[in-house]
C-alpha cells in the first residue's frame, strides 16, 4: 500500500505547461537574484563585477542549486507548482530521488555550461591570433551543436511531454508531481467578465471612427443655441468677423466657407478634413472650400479696438 501510494505522484503526466512555466520562473528568480546581487555594488566603481562576472553568476547559481536541486530534488519553480525531480533510469516501483551523480552532473550541465560559454565568449573576444581564432571556432561549433540538440529535445518535449530540457533527458531525470494533484476548480465569473468587456472595448474602438463626433456637436450646438437665451450680440459679433463659430474666440487666420460667418482656420480646416460635407454651425449654409477673409478684415479689427 505504501509503495503504491507513493507511486501515485508520478502516475499521472505532468503538463508540458507546469514544466515550462517552472522554467521561466527560474529564469525569473535568477534574474531577480543577479539584479539585488548588482543593487549591493551600486556605490562602486563601474565596471567593477565585470571581469569577474561569470565566476560571480556560476558561485550564485551553485548556492541556489545546493538548497534547491541537491537538498530538495526540486528547484524553485518545480517547488511551487508541486513538481519535483525522479531517477527515471531507477525502476518505477516508487519514487526514486534523483542520484548524487545525477545532481552533480545536472549542476554541471546548466551552471558549467552557461559558466564556459560566457568566459569563452569574453576570453576570445579580444583575441586575433590564429590558436585562439582555432579556439574560437571550435567552442562556436559546440556551441551550435548543443543549441542544436536543444532545438531537437524541445520538439520532441512537445511531442511526447517528457524531458524539458536537455540535461533532463541525457541525464535520466523526469518531473513528477510532488503530491497527488487535486481536482481543478475553475471559476468563469472573472473570465467571463473580462472576455465581455473586452469584446465591448473592441466594438468601441470599432464603431467610434464611423461617428462624425464633429458633425453631431455642430448640430447640437446650433440646436442648443437658440434655447440658451444666447445674446444677439453673438451673432453680430460671429458676423462682423469678431468671433470664431466654432471655437467662440477671437479668429485666428481668419477664414470663411462663403456665408457670413468667419472660422478660425485651424478650426475649419481641422472640420473639412474631418467631415468633407462640413455646413456651419450658425446657419447650416455648406461649404465647398475654405476661403481667406479679406473684405471687412480691418474693420473688425477696428470695432474691436
Amino acid at each position: 500500500m505504501a509503495s503504491s501510494a507513493e507511486s501515485a505522484p508520478g502516475a499521472q503526466r505532468v503538463l508540458r505547461i507546469s514544466q515550462l512555466d517552472a522554467l521561466e520562473l527560474n529564469k525569473a528568480l535568477e534574474q531577480l537574484v543577479w539584479a539585488q546581487f548588482t543593487q549591493c555594488f551600486h556605490g562602486f566603481k563601474p565596471g567593477l563585477l565585470a571581469c569577474c562576472e561569470p565566476e560571480l553568476k556560476a558561485c550564485l547559481w551553485l548556492l541556489l542549486w545546493r538548497f534547491t536541486v541537491y537538498s530538495r530534488n526540486a528547484t524553485v519553480g518545480q517547488s511551487v507548482l508541486n513538481i519535483r525531480y525522479e531517477n527515471d533510469v531507477a525502476p518505477r516501483l516508487r519514487y526514486q530521488p534523483p542520484s548524487k551523480t545525477q545532481k552533480l552532473g545536472f549542476a554541471a550541465c546548466t551552471i558549467g555550461g552557461r559558466w564556459l560559454e560566457e568566459r569563452c565568449y569574453d576570453l576570445f573576444r579580444s583575441r586575433h591570433l590564429a590558436p585562439f581564432a582555432r579556439a574560437r571556432q571550435c567552442v562556436s561549433v559546440a556551441v551550435g551543436l548543443v543549441k542544436l540538440g536543444e532545438l531537437a529535445n524541445s520538439l520532441v518535449f512537445l511531442q511526447r511531454g517528457q524531458f524539458a530540457t536537455l540535461p533532463e533527458r541525457l541525464l535520466g531525470i523526469r518531473s513528477v508531481f510532488r503530491e497527488p494533484p487535486g481536482p481543478r476548480e475553475l471559476g468563469f465569473e472573472y473570465m467571463n467578465r473580462e472576455l465581455l468587456w473586452h469584446g465591448f472595448a473592441e466594438f468601441l474602438l470599432f464603431l467610434l471612427p464611423l461617428i462624425n463626433l464633429q458633425k453631431w456637436k455642430a448640430k447640437l450646438s446650433s440646436w442648443c443655441i437658440p434655447l440658451t437665451g444666447a445674446p444677439a450680440g453673438d451673432s453680430a459679433r460671429a458676423t462682423d468677423g469678431r468671433q470664431c463659430s466654432l471655437c467662440g474666440e477671437w479668429p485666428t487666420l481668419p477664414h470663411t466657407i462663403g456665408c457670413a460667418h468667419v472660422f478660425c482656420y485651424y478650426c475649419v480646416k481641422s472640420s473639412f478634413l474631418f467631415d468633407a460635407d462640413f455646413a456651419c454651425p450658425r446657419c447650416g449654409a455648406r461649404g465647398h472650400s475654405v476661403q481667406p477673409l479679406r473684405s471687412g478684415t480691418a474693420v473688425s479689427e477696428a470695432n474691436a479696438l
